[in-house]
């Protein structure tokens, strides 16, 4: 079974397209004109194993807002999507994950019913060519627009940069964990009979 998916988003603000395959090898291909937010896609993509390619063209002269965010729709869409009925999926995962002097927890959720937990308090207000407060913005449109249940939590503050990577690449290891096929999962992995 194929768990891929591909969407094209046009607005007066964005015009995106992207195509995800949950079951790749992590190869990417990203152009969202933000230069740090590309590095962090390329990130979730390698280390979830997934096979992602986006493009995006916002009215970054206004600001990198509308970008992020609707990047994070896309994406959010497109997973959605991807995993379809959900069948045989793990559903939770989660993960700590360490990056330098900083410490990332993050908890994932299948489950359909949307909610965003973000604890995590930046001193920058930019890293490279990303406002840090788009960083939030971005996982709660992902979080809503895939019907997942997405705690982010910064157990160790340091370099802004560090926390921001290790949130991307922590929520990739949750995600390649919770899509996994476990093949004892008969059906949907709940009790209600559908996720």
């Amino acid at each position: 079974m194929s768990r891929t998916a591909e969407l094209s988003r046009k607005t007066k603000e964005t015009d995106i397209t992207a195509r995800l395959d949950i079951d790749g090898a992590g190869t990417s291909d990203i152009h969202t004109g933000i230069g740090f937010f590309d590095h962090m896609l390329e990130g979730f993509s390698r280390h979830g194993f997934f096979d992602l390619t986006l493009s995006a063209k916002g009215d970054l002269q206004v600001d990198g807002h509308h970008t992020v965010e609707d990047t994070g729709i896309v994406l959010g869409t497109v997973i959605r999507e991807a995993l379809s009925d959900k069948k045989g999926i793990r559903r939770y995962a989660s993960c700590i994950l360490p990056m330098d002097e900083s410490l990332v927890l993050c908890a994932v959720d299948l489950s359909g019913r949307p909610y965003l937990s973000f604890e995590a308090e930046f001193t920058a207000e930019r890293v490279g060519d990303l406002d840090t407060e788009l960083v939030r913005e971005f996982f709660y449109a992902v979080s809503y627009t895939a019907g997942m249940n997405l705690h982010l939590k910064v157990l160790t503050p340091g370099n802004n940069h560090h926390m921001i990577e290790a949130m991307f690449k922590a929520f990739a290891k949750a995600m390649d964990e919770a899509t996994s096929i476990d093949p004892r999962i008969t059906g949907v992995l709940t009790t209600k009979g559908s996720l």
